[in-house]
């Protein structure tokens, strides 16, 4: 038996799991989040002609993100998605290791308490590092 690092799905859970994140170059996008932000590539098939399907995964979390071409029902378009949260335990040593790998990052703020750092992907999909100080 392997140890399975997600939680069990109690009854009346809704885990998110997945995000789609629009990006018009998939290749351009994986290479971003895996070689700049640290993402982990867990999936990239093309399971039918036309069709790739991609997911990804930040350190540490057990929500990915997904990046596809092909799928109708998954169309969006590039760059609309805003605001996507990532909470970190150290908001400048995150800060400074995305920019250390080339990440443009905007310095931190602190709004009341809880401080962010805000960045864009290629296409200009936004992303938040979040830290609550109060969260260990």
């Amino acid at each position: 038996m392997t140890d399975n690092p997600t939680p069990a799905v109690q009854p009346g859970a809704l885990l998110l799991e997945l995000v789609l994140v629009p990006v018009s170059d998939i290749d351009r996008a994986k290479a971003f989040y895996t070689q700049q932000v640290g993402f982990t590539a867990d999936v990239d098939v093309s399971p039918s002609e036309g069709v790739r399907v991609v997911q990804l995964t930040p350190p540490g979390s057990y929500c990915s993100i997904t990046l596809t071409s092909g799928l109708p029902e998954t169309e969006m378009p590039a760059g609309s998605l805003r605001g996507l949260h990532l909470v970190v335990a150290d908001i400048e040593a995150a800060r400074s290791e995305l920019i250390e790998r080339g990440v443009d990052v905007a310095p931190t703020e602190d709004l009341g308490g809880v401080f962010y750092a805000r960045f864009a992907d290629p296409d200009g999909n936004t992303w938040v590092l979040q830290h609550m100080p109060w969260r260990r």
